[in-house]
């Protein structure tokens, strides 16, 4: 966790896992008597339970306040199990957060994903054709809702964490859906990931670094749509974007479609998009695109979203 040094009181993710249960001793012992575990029961497994209690067990014996939130983790229409879960979830951190049972307001989450998971999120994102934004895989840090969140176990592999709790002897719970091939991510670990560390032993460090290459290309992406968005509402005049090359004007339009509602259009919904920007010659011609969950229409001479 070298460089790690999040605003205190830091909280971490506790799923009873080897990877989260590594993490919050780690953090425990750096901070004693500044860590709090937050544990998120999603409710989709007979375990789910058993994951609590050991959460609950652990944290007595550490000494470190725990606090539990159960969530709905049921998947709407068009979402995967995956993405439905980690919604959930991030809800529930930004609600136990705020929470003033224990009197500690959290400033830090903690999450403990690390370097094998940082590897399947690039290899997920190749399989979908993502551009630079997936190709960034997971950040190290962030900030949501006025609270900065933390991976400080990304340069870390699997095998070493779980080496570095057996020989502090300490339990953690096994997943069972983790063996299940119905999830992606373990048809890579059980089918992809032998044959890369064979042909390519390091291949850890190097996706991490090419993650980190397309992370810092996709900051200076942002950093030029903004400019070219450049209104204080944040709503792009369609005259500025025709102004611009067809590339350019994708990359501002994908900046302000998520930083300011949170939609990612696909592919075709933005190539549909541009054309009809570029069409746009008329005070009559109307735009009106599904993106995300709502949709992209003119509004006089700019572009806006709405949900209805």
């Amino acid at each position: 966790m070298q460089g790690f040094n999040p605003a205190l009181p830091l909280a971490v993710a506790l799923s009873g896992g080897a990877d989260s249960v590594a993490l919050l001793l780690a953090c425990t012992d750096k901070w004693p008597g500044q860590v709090v575990a937050l544990h998120i029961n999603h409710n989709l497994q007979a375990a789910a339970t058993d994951f609590e209690a050991h959460c609950r067990v652990l944290c007595q014996q550490l000494n470190v306040p725990l606090r539990v939130q159960s969530v709905d983790a049921s998947k709407q229409s068009g979402q995967s199990p995956e993405d439905a879960a980690r919604q959930a979830r991030y809800k529930a951190f930004e609600a136990l957060a705020l929470a003033d049972t224990a009197q500690i307001a959290i400033k830090s989450i903690a999450i403990a994903q690390h370097a094998d998971d940082q590897a399947e999120t690039l290899l997920l994102a190749l399989s979908r054709g993502a551009g630079l934004a997936g190709l960034s895989a997971m950040p190290a840090h962030w900030q949501r809702d006025g609270v900065d969140y933390y991976r400080p176990l990304l340069a870390v592999a699997g095998a070493d964490i779980r080496t570095w709790l057996a020989a502090r002897g300490t339990p953690f719970v096994e997943d069972p859906t983790n063996q299940d091939a119905a999830f992606t991510r373990n048809r890579i670990r059980a089918s992809v990931t032998p044959v890369l560390r064979a042909t390519f032993p390091h291949y850890l460090d190097t996706f991490a670094r090419s993650a980190a290459h397309a992370a810092q290309a996709q900051q200076v992406l942002d950093e030029v749509a903004a400019q070219d968005v450049g209104h204080s509402d944040g709503a792009p005049r369609i005259k500025a974007l025709q102004a611009l090359s067809r590339a350019r004007q994708a990359n501002a339009v994908r900046y302000w479609l998520k930083s300011v509602h949170g939609a990612i259009p696909s592919a075709a919904q933005l190539a549909e998009l541009l054309d009809q920007i570029a069409d746009c010659t008329t005070r009559g011609h109307r735009i009106h695109i599904k993106v995300g969950a709502g949709f992209v229409q003119r509004s006089r001479d700019a572009l806006t979203w709405y949900n209805p």
